[in-house]
């Protein structure tokens, strides 16, 4: 649930030196720019932070800032929010939501969950408040493998919401698991044609793939991770080409870390920008500083729901330090 203050009637103008300006306003505000690795290269070079799912969570949870300026879904605010029930959250742009989260709605993920009664709810952290709220676990793709690890053999699971991570979960751990049956729109465009021709003209670049892709994608990737462990990788790889199967935001980073390799994004099926989430790039630097200057929109969530949601996610993090 989302709601925004009073906007200005009169445009505001906007400073010359936008990046100054930001900068300015952390200190104004005490404020901290979380960003996703999915935002727009511009707005990663302005943010004290730039992670997956998980390391945004635990920045979230650690951090002493006043305000909590994130830049990339709604989800993500969401959970800094949870986190910092007392904190002045905002978000850039309301209308960045997420194909995944969307693909679960409540009402329907409630009749769900009751038909499986004894199972254990695991949700991957790309979902809403509400749906942290009616699950056991949340986990992200840095760590899914790990909490599945960690949970009695005998005891069922529901996985949600998405399916692709579910399965390459399940491929990892042998563990068999009841999946809702959601998905990425970007993870789940890539063309498997359309990458193997890319690998007969690069015949040197390594496939790298993030596990929210379909399975005929991931079974042509040499190495399988979440955005950050993707980072990792091809910092320490003695490989200097990489066929990159996930949001290209990401390659930002990877230029920054490794800037003597190439990477090339890989192409989804139509001759669009579909591999690339409209979500997240509905941030923009412009959006973010008038965020902090006008102090909204700010993330606000039921009571209840905060509170239910927290224990799953306080219960990640506790394990994900095990």
């Amino acid at each position: 649930m989302f709601t925004t203050a009073p906007r200005p009637t009169q445009p505001t103008a906007l400073p010359k030196d936008l990046f100054a300006a930001v900068e300015q306003l952390k200190k104004d505000l005490n404020a901290v720019i979380l960003a996703h690795y999915y935002q727009e290269p511009e707005i990663q070079d302005v943010a004290d932070y730039i992670g997956d799912s998980l390391g945004l969570s635990q920045q979230a949870a650690a951090t002493d800032a006043d305000v909590i300026v994130f830049a990339g879904v709604h989800f993500m605010a969401e959970t800094a929010k949870i986190l910092n029930p007392h904190k002045l959250v905002l978000l850039p742009d309301l209308e960045a939501g997420c194909s995944l989260a969307e693909s679960c709605p409540p009402a329907a993920f409630a009749k769900f969950k009751a038909a499986h009664p004894d199972h254990f709810v695991i949700s991957y952290i790309n979902c809403t408040a509400e749906i942290k709220a009616m699950s056991d676990l949340i986990c992200t793709s840095s760590n899914a493998v790990k909490l599945v690890n960690q949970l009695p053999p005998e005891q069922p699971i529901i996985f949600a919401p998405d399916r692709n991570l579910g399965r390459y979960v399940m491929a990892q751990t042998g563990r068999d698991m009841v999946l809702w049956q959601g998905s990425c729109i970007v993870h789940e465009t890539f063309s498997e044609k359309k990458i193997l021709q890319l690998k007969m003209e690069y015949p040197q670049a390594e496939i790298i793939a993030h596990p929210e892709c379909e399975a005929p994608v991931l079974r042509h990737a040499s190495f399988v991770g979440s955005t950050t462990a993707l980072l990792k990788h091809v910092q320490q790889s003695s490989c200097n080409q990489f066929i990159v199967v996930t949001e290209p935001g990401i390659i930002h980073q990877m230029e920054k870390q490794v800037p003597e390799k190439l990477f090339i994004p890989a192409p989804p099926m139509n001759n669009c920008a579909c591999n690339e989430c409209p979500h997240m790039r509905l941030n923009t630097l412009e959006k973010l500083y008038l965020a902090m200057k006008n102090r909204s929109p700010e993330i606000t969530l039921p009571a209840e729901v905060q509170t239910a949601a927290l224990r799953p996610i306080q219960k990640m993090l506790e394990m994900s330090a095990a």
